[in-house]
């Protein structure tokens, strides 16, 4: 915070990368941005599809209450969601 409040006192401006050549990953483009987020949902999705199916051999056996499925089901349905929503956002960006 005491950063800040000397920058403002000094009017220093140089809060932000002036060109673009100093950027920190340069060849990070929205496409692969959106490639890593893909990727990383869909492996985000395959764990919670896993959950909710190990969550509904352990109702059938009688280990878990029934109530255990819906937040599982909502897990999955919302992390797929969010795959699709990258996949339709990859396609748009070609």
């Amino acid at each position: 915070m005491g950063v800040i409040i000397a920058l403002r006192k000094l009017n220093d401006s140089r809060r932000v990368a002036d060109d673009a050549a100093s950027l920190h990953t340069p060849s990070m483009t929205i496409k692969n941005a959106a490639l890593l987020a893909l990727v990383g949902t869909i492996l985000g999705t395959v764990l919670l599809v896993w959950m909710f199916a190990s969550t509904v051999v352990n109702v059938l056996r009688g280990v878990a209450p029934a109530v255990m499925l819906f937040p599982w089901f909502v897990y999955a349905f919302a992390c797929f969601s969010v795959a699709v929503f990258f996949y339709v956002f990859r396609r748009a960006q070609s």
